[in-house]
């Protein structure tokens, strides 16, 4: 062989193992590709799984947060209650003891009635 055709064979070799480096390097460039996305993935994967994970921690930290407040409504709402039911009572001895008045004060025989118990009981104790 002469040195032009060693220049062929070395100018061929050199295009065939230039042009496979360059596939390889570029297979190498896809396959980090195809990993990276592989371990995106995972990640959220993962991220997902502790979401589902904590769903169940999250509701029973708002079932918690849910109880607590409607005991504190009930006990208000029972205390609201008992405070109304005091004043309907007032309210109806007061009305009690106005009517009695009145009925007096159109025929006054007598001493004038004396107030309803409670009507006396807030007249002494302002509650």
């Amino acid at each position: 062989m002469n040195v032009g055709e060693w220049a062929a064979v070395a100018t061929a070799a050199g295009t065939v193992l230039g042009g496979g480096g360059w596939f390889v390097a570029r297979a190498t460039v896809r396959a980090a590709q195809v990993t990276a996305r592989a371990q995106e993935a995972t990640a959220a994967a993962t991220e997902a799984a502790a979401r589902a994970a904590a769903a169940p921690a999250q509701q029973a930290a708002d079932l918690a947060v849910l109880q607590a407040t409607v005991k504190r409504v009930d006990e208000e709402n029972g205390a609201l209650r008992g405070r109304q039911l005091r004043l309907e009572r007032i309210l109806r001895a007061f009305s009690w003891t106005v009517d009695e008045l009145y009925r007096w004060a159109h025929n006054p025989v007598g001493d004038p009635p004396d107030p309803h118990p409670l009507v006396e009981e807030y007249n002494r104790t302002g509650v």
